[in-house]
């Protein structure tokens, strides 16, 4: 399968697998994929590091239950747990499931299963039981640490695992295409996503930062994006169990918080709570965001909410957790993009309209899943001769600038006519009183599908149906503007990534007459 290279991303020298080298472009090429130098080999390693470089520094802020670890405290605890881990027989290599919602427990309990040689194995705390008994016998878990008040006491052990490429977590998909898959991330894996982030962030290797976590822990963007950095450098994790906008305010100015990370509708709350004014949010510096399009007036927003601050845009997946990331530079420009390709990755296109800058993005580097767990079907889709596919469509500009469109399950069809839902998104995101806004393809028998748009509206606003179609016909092809428009007074569903459920949406929601 020929597929063309549209971009690439390489990094100064002294990144790359020994034996590489730059062509003529200054792209560089191996056949051993891009590494990074110098990383910690394990987690396990990179946590002994942190502990023995910063053992007094603050670790983690548990905001609910009202307790702060340093990271002396943090490994001693962790090191309890992986004692009694392995007294109740688990080995090096068993899956150890953690559903366990966001706190201190959590931190001490996957480091707990790390230090025990053992593989975590994150789980949603609210999945159904039927759903959480799939994830625990399809990972074979050897041990389930789901009680947050009665986590395995035993003599203080270390033996974390050695091998880089061994799995280092497992986190499993959100099942919107079919049942959760685990997606296997090696300890090199996760390590390369982390150094990505604090390299896209233009952060130094210890540099210590307050990180505010309100996102799900057992999601791999908080787990690799926020809490792996913060423990590579010695920072501290300020951890919310939930995001609920006035604690969220609070917590930032109480904790002096200079790295925020949500998805634009969190932000959208803050900005227009009640006591955002009277918070101190000066100490923040660094302002990330992604899963869901932010048009400019609402980057317009945040520069101006956040004065000191860097915005920070980017993309990932569970399979791949760091991809892209935007300069600061940019965001308002390009607010319509996700970025370039992060440190020691590579892009590519696939599809009929590749060669033109449209189709499937596919990426390699070091951060890749190594596959999904007993799934080898799965894993060879997926992982296409070392590249993954992402499943996500996409448009990458002469600047490498990558830009949604759509998933590919996702796009609307409508009479042969591809309608991209990311598209129609940005462009009605702007009509007035709009505070949420997502599209989907209403199922039709004569055009296959038509395209539907649900609206949330602001606060006290309303929105006039005609009035952002008529919005529509202004800034889009006629077979893109939706033809059904639902009003949606509650919150648009989100899956744990806080990315829009659009299968739930479609089942759920009533269409009215075409428009």
């Amino acid at each position: 399968m020929d597929i063309p290279t549209v971009t690439t991303h390489t990094e100064p020298p002294g990144v790359p697998a020994p034996g590489s080298s730059p062509d003529t472009t200054g792209t560089v090429r191996t056949d051993a994929g891009l590494r990074f130098t110098g990383l910690a080999p394990t987690l396990g390693a990179l946590a002994r590091a942190t502990v023995a470089r910063t053992p007094d520094a603050e670790a983690v802020v548990d905001l609910a239950a009202g307790v702060r670890l340093s990271y002396r405290q943090l490994w001693d605890a962790a090191s309890r747990v992986a004692g009694g881990l392995a007294h109740s027989g688990v080995r090096t290599g068993d899956r150890v499931a953690v559903p366990l919602p966001n706190g201190a427990p959590w931190c001490v309990a996957v480091l707990g299963a790390m230090l025990a040689g053992a593989v975590p194995v994150p789980v949603n705390p609210r999945l159904t039981d039927a759903e959480v008994d799939h994830i625990l016998g399809d990972s074979g878990a050897a041990a389930v640490l789901d009680d947050p008040t009665a986590l395995p006491d035993g003599e203080p052990l270390v033996r974390p695992a050695e091998d880089p490429e061994s799995p280092g977590a497992i986190f499993y998909t959100s099942g919107t295409t079919g049942r959760p898959k685990g997606a296997v991330l090696s300890h090199r894996a996760l390590l390369s996503a982390a150094e990505q982030c604090r390299r896209a962030l233009h952060l130094g290797k210890t540099e210590p930062t307050r990180a505010l976590v309100a996102a799900p822990l057992f999601h791999v963007l908080a787990f690799g994006m926020q809490w792996l950095p913060a423990l590579a450098a010695g920072g501290t994790v300020v951890i919310a169990e939930r995001f609920e906008v006035g604690a969220w305010l609070r917590a930032a100015s109480d904790e002096r918080i200079d790295v925020l990370n949500g998805v634009p509708a969190m932000y959208w709350q803050a900005l227009h709570h009640a006591d955002f004014a009277r918070a101190d949010t000066s100490s923040v510096r660094l302002v990330c965001y992604g899963a869901a399009p932010t048009p400019p007036d609402q980057v317009r927003a945040l520069l101006d909410a956040f004065p000191g601050a860097r915005l920070a845009p980017g993309y990932g997946l569970t399979e791949a957790a760091c991809v892209t990331g935007l300069d600061h530079a940019d965001t308002l420009a390009h607010s319509d993009a996700v970025g370039t390709a992060v440190a020691a990755t590579e892009l590519r296109l696939d599809g009929p309209e590749a060669a033109s800058g449209t189709g499937e993005l596919l990426v390699r580097g070091p951060q890749l899943m190594s596959g999904y767990w007993r799934n080898a079907q799965a894993s060879a889709k997926a992982l296409d001769g070392g590249w993954l596919r992402t499943g996500d469509l996409v448009r990458i500009d002469a600047e490498g600038r990558v830009r949604m469109l759509d998933r590919r399950t996702d796009m609307i069809n409508r009479g042969g006519e591809n309608a991209y839902s990311v598209e129609v998104e940005t462009a009605l995101s702007g009509y007035p009183g709009v505070a949420e806004i997502a599209v989907v393809g209403v199922p039709d028998p004569r055009l296959g599908h038509k395209v539907g748009a649900v609206v949330v509206p602001r606060p006290g606003a309303t929105i006039d149906v005609g009035g952002i179609v008529a919005y529509g016909r202004r800034r889009l092809a006629a077979f893109k503007i939706p033809e059904y428009v639902a009003v949606r007074p509650d919150p648009l569903p989100r899956n744990a990534a806080g990315k829009v459920d659009k299968p739930t949406l479609r089942s759920g929601t009533t269409w009215a007459a075409p428009h």
